[in-house]
């Protein structure tokens, strides 16, 4: 008789209690974690466009680079990021914002002298 208590005490109380725990912690690990925000960058006549971006800590970034006349790149110091796309071409690249604050993003070419001119702002929300 005492067996039957304890595997009756098994199943009603602690079996819904796990199935409870798993099923919630599946629910938790499909919802998504982060952000993702998407941007297409226009390089034209030596300026960005857009030349600002705004963005929340931990989001993922998707920008999709589209040089219009000339080769061109996308360089942020902070994040290690350093792109090239040729003229007339179009790249996509991803990165994780993961640094509040704000930073340049520029272009690093240095056969263009108007290069040294193209330069945005990546802002960063904290969390």
């Amino acid at each position: 008789m005492h067996f039957k208590k304890i595997v009756f005490v098994i199943f009603v109380v602690f079996v819904p209690v796990v199935f409870v725990g798993v099923a919630q912690g599946l629910s938790a690990a499909q919802e998504p974690s982060q952000n993702r925000r998407e941007f297409t960058i226009v390089a034209r006549d030596h300026t960005f466009t857009p030349n600002k971006l705004d963005v929340s800590q931990d989001d993922l970034v998707k920008i999709t680079l589209r040089s219009e006349d000339r080769p061109t790149s996308f360089a942020i110091d902070a994040y290690r990021i350093v792109k090239r796309a040729a003229g007339g071409t179009a790249i996509t690249f991803e990165f994780r914002a993961d640094q509040p604050g704000t930073f340049t993003f520029y272009c690093n070419l240095t056969t263009d002298a108007g290069c040294k001119d193209m330069k945005g702002t990546l802002s960063v929300r904290a969390k």
